[in-house]
């Protein structure tokens, strides 16, 4: 099994200051966005790898490759895995891989979701995976910037 070191949710996916914190904060050297849209827009991956901090190995791939890529054997780098929604961090779970805690960044408003916790919003099913992503074990909590103190989420769910 890869080394994941941190696995956040964003719609924002990488994104300047905050990524840069959480790439120090955890001394992060590849990157893993894991986006089946994304995966098959050869414009947007460029953007997207070229927003990475310095030195950091970006990956995007779609959710069956990543499930194949992040239950292979460690190759000693320190994996962030980011997604934009809850149903692929729960999928790719299903699939083996193993997540210890999920940290929650954005999730902004829109149709058919309303405010969980602060800027956090989430639709029916976006609330349903989160709750089984936690009986499955992992901790799911918001924390911004690693400055911050993080806040367990289940209580709002």
């Amino acid at each position: 099994m890869r080394n994941i070191v941190f696995t956040r949710i964003d719609d924002r996916l990488i994104h300047g200051q905050v990524m840069t914190a959480w790439v120090h904060e955890t001394k992060a050297n590849e990157i893993v966005i894991i986006d089946d849209e994304l995966n098959n827009d050869e414009f947007l991956k460029m953007i997207m790898t070229s927003s990475a901090p310095n030195g950091i190995k970006v990956l995007i791939m779609s959710e069956k490759e990543s499930i194949n890529y992040l239950t292979e054997e460690s190759d000693g780098n320190q994996l962030i895995v980011l997604a934009k929604y809850p149903s692929v961090i729960k999928n790719i779970m299903d699939g083996g891989v193993k997540i210890e805690k999920l940290n929650v960044g954005g999730m902004g408003a829109r149709k058919n979701r309303s405010q969980l916790y602060r800027n956090i919003s989430v639709s029916d099913d976006e609330r349903e995976c989160f709750k089984q992503i936690i009986l499955q074990g992992t901790p799911v909590y918001v924390q911004v910037i690693p400055e911050e103190k993080s806040t367990n989420i289940e209580q709002y769910l």
